[in-house]
Parts: C-alpha cells; structure tokens; sequence
C-alpha cells in the first residue's frame, strides 16, 4: 500500500502480521449495530511462527472482509449471535484489492481498530 492509502502505520503493520482489525458502521436500523471486520489469511508460514511465539510479516497477504449486524440488545452477550446477519463478505487478494473492496463499502481505513477496542462481539 502506498502512503496515500489512509491507513495508520500501526494498523498496516497489524494486518501484515495477521491481526485482525474491526470498524463499527451504521446499521440499518436504530435497534441494530453493525460491525466491519478485517481477517487476515492465514497461511502454513504463520502456523508455524506461531507455533514457535512469533508472527510473521507479509505484505502479500490476501484478506476476508465482512459485513455482520447484530441485534443491539445482545452484543454484549453471550448470545450475539441470535439475530446476527452477515450483510456481505468479500475476499481481497492484497492489499490494494482492499482498499478497492474499502472504498465500494465506504468504509474508511482509519476508521478500523482492534478488536479490543471496539464493541464488536465477535
């Protein structure tokens, strides 16, 4: 990615290691909450860092983008699940196909945090 592309140097970094990243949207309704979630691919190479206490780095890393709604009332629940709905999912191939899937959803890079910082159940 280039230094145009909107994302913080910390969260780059995390997607190349294999962080997952997430961004709280706007759902389609007042009683609902939606959730934006960045998963990156995990390959044989990181199993293995893993495995040995580390992550790996890589910056050809393809991704999972998904698009979940849930109902308000249970996302601090156990049960966040009942009711939830997987509005879109997309798959990005690296980097740039993400920011191309990013910017068809509306969604900002800057706007995403970890998962430890964000409402999302998930």
């Amino acid at each position: 990615m280039d230094e145009g592309s909107g994302w913080p140097t910390d969260k780059l970094t995390a997607l190349r290691l294999g962080k997952r990243l997430v961004t709280e949207v706007l759902a389609s309704r007042p009683d609902r909450r939606a959730f934006v979630d960045i998963r990156p691919e995990q390959r044989e190479p990181d199993v293995r860092a893993q495995d040995e206490g580390w992550a790996r780095s890589d910056a050809y890393r393809g991704f999972r983008l998904e698009h979940w709604e849930y109902d308000g009332e249970r996302v601090e629940g156990f049960d966040y699940d009942i009711g939830a709905a997987l509005i879109r999912s997309a798959d990005a191939l690296d980097e740039s196909d993400l920011t191309i899937v990013l910017n068809a959803w509306g969604v900002r890079p800057g706007a995403f945090v970890y998962p430890w910082d964000s409402d999302d159940p998930r």
